[in-house]
């Protein structure tokens, strides 16, 4: 592996960094298993990827050769997903949030946070999501439990609070109180980003928070379904101070408000995990089919082999049904790789534009994100149901090869969003030309 230092300053698409993610990709593949199943915070594995040095690299690009380019990201976080689903979601939520001082805040304020964050290899983490005008914030100075100031919010019952000190100007900054759950960073990220409410006002804020203060304690969740090393978990604030250049930007409240270009971070982040997605695909076929090659199965019935005249009983390969299955099974996974393209090339040119980005041009990429995380969920889940079919008997020491890992994070990721509702916006678009809203909402 090359030293960090050289590596930052090479440019994000050059061979170097195709592999430098192949060599960390086939790395974090040789125990993924086992690392699963103990389902520990990842230190280790954010260890592993600051050594190849990722996390400075998945930034947004800037001079000179500073961070990489959305469609150059994804690549990677795909690549990594293949291999580790669950880092390819910690760092596809790193590089989206990343974004947030360009999107929420002024370029001047994003240039300086970026340089840091280089220097320093921030892993980022947190949620861009932001409480609705249906939320209630909860009560100023209430703390959380455990700290013996009170009992604060519980998980879901509210945003986290910001409290003006001092003479409660913006400019003397605030106290953030409160309870959040983030679903992956939590215990590893160097800064978190979150949605909070101005205490009396209700105003929402996105503002950077650094979570080595010692008001800050995360909560690891355990025994997680799949994405087990994400890093999931909730983290608590008791009066944690935020300075005015910790304040990124504020939401506005009224969709006409909101700027086409900032309403791109949750689009951003759902098509950042589509990628993680169809890298879980293409990982679950990658190793189903060196077991299918190899090991012989059970089925066809004994008759039905006769017919075919036992062609294949000495090479598993040759096994027509198999062949057919597979053949599916790649289909779906090159056709969720067809529609993640041009979303992807879109989103692109949505960033490129920056805040010139129109509201029609926005909801064209919406709607595109939308028919590939419809498409590549869809896919993503009979891929990984139908492998665990494929390999079920195959004669695999206990324990198996694993399979069900692919599942169970393929299961967790796609539960995240409603393909009900991304087909709706679809329809509604193409057959009555409407726009989805301009929203911060996941």
């Amino acid at each position: 592996m090359r030293p960090t230092s050289d590596l930052v300053n090479s440019p994000p698409e050059s061979g170097i960094w195709r592999r430098v993610t192949r060599e960390i990709a086939d790395d974090l593949a040789v125990d993924a298993l086992p690392r699963d199943r103990a389902g520990k915070p990842p230190y280790d594995e954010v260890a592993r990827l600051r050594e190849a040095g990722l996390p400075a690299r998945l930034l947004p690009p800037g001079p000179p050769g500073r961070g990489a380019g959305w469609q150059a990201a994804c690549a990677v976080i795909r690549e990594i997903s293949a291999a580790d689903s669950s880092l390819g979601e910690l760092l596809a939520r790193h590089y989206v949030l990343s974004w947030s001082a360009r999107l929420f805040g002024t370029a001047e304020r994003a240039e300086v946070l970026e340089l840091q964050a280089a220097e320093g290899q921030w892993l980022w983490g947190g949620s861009i999501d932001v409480p609705g005008p249906e939320t209630e914030p909860v009560a100023a100075g209430t703390g959380w439990p455990g700290t013996g100031t009170g009992s604060g919010p519980e998980t879901g019952s509210g945003p986290p609070v910001l409290t003006p000190v001092r003479g409660g100007h913006a400019q003397d900054g605030y106290l953030l109180d409160g309870r959040r759950s983030f679903p992956a960073g939590v215990a590893v990220a160097d800064r978190l980003v979150l949605g909070a409410v101005r205490a009396g006002t209700g105003a929402p804020l996105i503002v950077l928070v650094d979570p080595a203060h010692p008001g800050v304690l995360a909560e690891p969740a355990h025994d997680r379904l799949g994405q087990r090393l994400a890093g999931a978990g909730t983290v608590g604030f008791d009066g944690v101070p935020v300075r005015p250049e910790q304040v990124l930007g504020a939401v506005p409240r009224e969709e006409h408000d909101a700027s086409p270009f900032t309403t791109l971070a949750p689009l951003a982040l759902r098509l950042a995990l589509v990628h993680v997605a169809l890298g879980i695909a293409e990982g679950t076929l990658a190793e189903a089919r060196d077991v299918s090659r190899t090991t012989p199965r059970a089925w066809p019935p004994a008759e039905t082999a006769e017919t075919d005249g036992g062609a294949y009983e000495g090479r598993p390969g040759g096994d027509p049904y198999l062949l057919l299955a597979y053949g599916e099974l790649v289909a779906a996974a090159h056709t969720a790789a067809a529609v993640v393209e041009p979303a992807t090339e879109a989103l692109a040119r949505g960033l490129r534009s920056g805040h010139a980005l129109g509201v029609e041009e926005r909801a064209d990429i919406a709607v595109l994100v939308a028919a590939a995380e419809a498409v590549t969920h869809r896919s993503v889940m009979h891929i990984t149901t139908r492998v665990l079919e494929l390999t079920d008997g195959t004669g695999a020491p206990a324990g198996g090869p694993g399979f069900d890992r692919f599942w169970r994070n393929a299961r967790v990721l796609t539960a995240q969003s409603s393909p009900a509702h991304r087909l709706r916006d679809i329809g509604d678009h193409y057959l009555n030309g409407t726009r989805t809203p301009l929203t911060l909402r996941i």
